[in-house]
């Protein structure tokens, strides 16, 4: 019978083989602690259209890019 264990986390967020250059997601409890939130609020700053995420299912996802840009426009806003 076919073993469908999942993959150890640490193999779940590499990239695809052959798809270099894809940057690999984020779930939201990672995301929201680069921000230093919950992970809700950050789902809820996502439906606000405040910040990139996409939802997979019943899961958010989210590029740390993204996040970083979200920063960087805070950042200048302030300075500005």
């Amino acid at each position: 019978m076919y073993d469908q264990k999942k993959p150890p986390t640490s193999e779940r967020s590499l990239p695809i083989p052959g798809r270099s250059g894809i940057e690999p997601l984020l779930d939201s409890n990672k995301a929201a602690a680069m921000l230093g939130v919950h992970p809700r609020t950050l789902q809820r700053m996502v439906l606000r259209g405040q910040i990139v995420g996409v939802q997979v299912g019943k899961l958010w996802r989210f590029r740390a890019s993204a996040i970083d840009e979200w920063i960087e426009n805070k950042e200048h806003k302030m300075v500005g």
